[in-house]
């Protein structure tokens, strides 16, 4: 099979599942209906599944293509940006039994599951919360959102771009004692709509500075929409700052073992500085069943790195 991208197919179902408290997650199917069932968890937290590129990495002659927009981001509801009053309804916990309720709802017995950045996290933790549930696994930009992860990308990494970190710093309102990550997320929670805007633009020009030194990166053409900019700002700093929601940020590597025979392949760009090849490293030496990859060229995902995405994916197509 070919790793170049294939056409982009378009949606044969889609909907809203209400889940409880008034929340309802947007999930959606392409590809083959009697295909093998394989999701795909979108990154940030709160990125959302945008134009719905990701199809384009399955090949939809051998896969049921299935994606979720995470609670409180893209087309479920409420927005996070909406209602900040609920965000302790959004934790890591709330997001494994939403892809849950999708797997029920949709009669999947098991199903591939991959994920790229965040997306990678959510995976590995819903992995581990129901491992019977899970043939393969495939993930890009690997991460764990551990709090050692979370303070090299919000402070750490400052050091190699500290002009933009002294105005993120600055721009954060930060009180005594109080983490710069943990100070945004207090802003974008609980302050006035114009505090949380500006806290947003200041939070989403730093996400735009610490992946830069990928050769291919290159600064978005026009400002993103406002709304999209702000539901994810207030995610990623809620999840960040509360170490993903896992016990001492440290879970999913303590708890690997339990996923150890589960087929997997790590993708990551040694250029990725906002998320430093150690972590995909060190969740291989612990995990029999993965096979990690290198990308040398490449930062925070790129072209290669989904390249290596779609001969993963193909390989498990061919091995169902």
């Amino acid at each position: 099979m070919s790793a170049e991208p294939r056409p982009q197919p378009e949606p044969f179902d889609a909907g809203l599942l209400a889940v409880g408290d008034g929340t309802e997650i947007y999930w959606e199917i392409s590809g083959n209906p009697a295909g093998k069932p394989a999701l795909y968890l979108h990154g940030g937290p709160g990125s959302s599944l945008r134009s719905g590129s990701y199809r384009r990495h399955f090949d939809p002659q051998r896969y049921r293509i299935i994606g979720i927009d995470q609670r409180g981001c893209g087309r479920s509801r409420p927005l996070a940006s909406d209602a900040p009053s609920e965000l302790h309804r959004n934790t890591t916990q709330a997001l494994i039994g939403d892809i849950e309720a999708v797997r029920t709802h949709l009669g999947v017995q098991s199903w591939l599951v991959s994920g790229v950045s965040w997306g990678s996290t959510l995976a590995l933790a819903y992995a581990q919360a129901h491992p019977g549930r899970v043939s393969e696994l495939v993930l890009v930009a690997v991460t764990t959102t551990s709090r050692e992860e979370v303070d090299w990308i919000t402070e750490g990494v400052g050091r190699l771009f500290p002009e933009a970190w002294q105005r993120f710093e600055q721009d954060s309102g930060r009180g005594p004692g109080e983490r710069v990550v943990e100070a945004y997320a207090r802003r974008l929670a609980t302050g006035d709509r114009q505090d949380r805007l500006r806290a947003s633009r200041a939070w989403n020009a730093w996400e735009a500075t610490h992946i830069s030194l990928d050769p291919g990166w290159e600064p978005a053409s026009q400002p993103p929409d406002e709304e999209r900019a702000l539901a994810f700002a207030t995610l990623v700093t809620h999840y960040w700052a509360h170490d993903g929601f896992l016990r001492d940020g440290q879970e999913i590597l303590r708890r690997i073992a339990e996923i150890a025979d589960i087929p997997a392949v790590l993708i990551h760009g040694r250029r990725d500085v906002g998320g430093p090849a150690i972590t995909p490293w060190t969740l291989h030496q612990r995990w029999p069943a993965s096979r990690l990859v290198i990308v040398e060229a490449e930062g925070h995902g790129g072209p290669r790195c989904y390249e290596q995405m779609r001969l993963a994916l193909d390989a498990f197509a061919r091995e169902n």
